[in-house]
């Protein structure tokens, strides 16, 4: 048998050198190392008849000459990959008189995120975690929980828009949902800004659009007072618009706080002299504010007794119009990229 096996490995052996293409080499590999009918594995079916010693002997040059039998096919696959890439890249033609491609041209950051990246990173250097919140809110959170029960009148000072078959879940009008959310989870002593979309059902105008950015802010702790909050106010509007930038509070009816107070300062177009934008009093609104009122405390989980705290709200969107001078609300959400590419 050991004989079979030297004259079965110098017949392949020579076989192969004659091989011209892959059909033919695997009819070759099938014929002498096929599982099924290979002449090898027939061969090494004599081996049961054999003594044990000369199983041993026989079985090692079976192994050999079957190792050998892979090696040199497999050489000869490689070989042919080889030739047949080379006929591929033959065929191939590469032009290389082609001029140099135009650069492509890269997105930026929209000036909605840039001011809020500025926003948070001011805010988070005064120890103000950066929070987020569900665009659909339930009823509760978004109206409930701040001192607005169904029957309150202020809902009408938020058309909002519900969802059809759930009217116990909006699309939120504001980003204050969240100060309670944070209430809730947290406690006191807190500090949080919250910057996110919002939605109403607005009549579109160059102040309005029905989907705007807020950015909620709030402070809980002992001994917290108006005064607090003022400082915090007058801070975010010197960061953004410069150290001269003067700031107007005036008094104004929010649910959340008591008291409240419109956020307003110099109308960037016409210095305070008044204009169309500002309708002719020299001021534009960016938010309001307040001391956060003792339901929505109690509501969240704060003990009245112990905290108190402020809450502020931008409007994101009017932050960014009057930091680069946009006459239109409704530009920043056109998608309009001749306004876009300015930023």
């Amino acid at each position: 048998m050991q004989e079979k096996l030297k004259q079965l490995k110098t017949e392949a052996l020579l076989a192969l050198k004659s091989i011209k293409d892959k059909a033919q080499l695997e009819e070759l590999e099938v014929r002498f190392l096929g599982r099924k009918g290979g002449e090898l594995t027939e061969l090494l079916k004599g081996l049961k008849d054999l003594s044990d010693d000369a199983k041993r002997e026989v079985g090692q040059l079976a192994n050999e000459v079957k190792t050998s039998l892979e090696e040199a096919v497999s050489a000869k696959k490689k070989e042919f990959s080889k030739i047949e890439m080379a006929g591929l890249l033959e065929k191939e033609s590469l032009d290389i008189s082609q001029p140099a491609l135009p650069p492509k041209s890269f997105g930026h950051l929209h000036p909605n995120t840039i001011i809020q990246n500025d926003l948070e990173d001011f805010f988070t250097s005064m120890g103000f975690m950066v929070l987020d919140g569900p665009e659909l809110e339930s009823e509760y959170y978004n109206f409930s929980a701040l001192n607005i029960p169904p029957d309150h009148p202020a809902r009408d000072m938020q058309d909002t828009f519900y969802i059809k078959n759930h009217t116990d879940w909006v699309m939120r009008t504001h980003t204050s949902p969240v100060q309670v959310r944070a209430m809730q989870k947290y406690g006191a002593p807190l500090r949080m800004i919250v910057p996110g979309k919002c939605f109403r059902n607005e009549a579109t105008d160059v102040r309005h659009e029905h989907t705007f950015y807020q950015l909620e802010g709030v402070v809980i702790d002992k001994d917290i007072s108006f005064a607090h909050m003022k400082g915090v106010l007058e801070s975010v509007a010197k960061h953004l618009y410069g150290p001269d930038t003067k700031i107007n509070m005036r008094p104004k009816f929010y649910p959340f706080v008591e008291p409240g107070v419109n956020l307003e300062v110099t109308c960037f177009v016409c210095q305070g002299k008044g204009c169309r934008l500002c309708k002719q009093s020299g001021w534009l609104e960016i938010g309001g504010a307040g001391m956060i009122h003792p339901n929505v405390l109690r509501e969240s989980g704060i003990d009245t007794k112990v905290n108190q705290g402020f809450a502020f709200g931008f409007g994101l969107t009017r932050l960014v119009m009057l930091k680069y001078g946009i006459e239109d609300v409704r530009l920043l959400e056109s998608g309009n990229m001749k306004f876009l590419e300015q930023f």
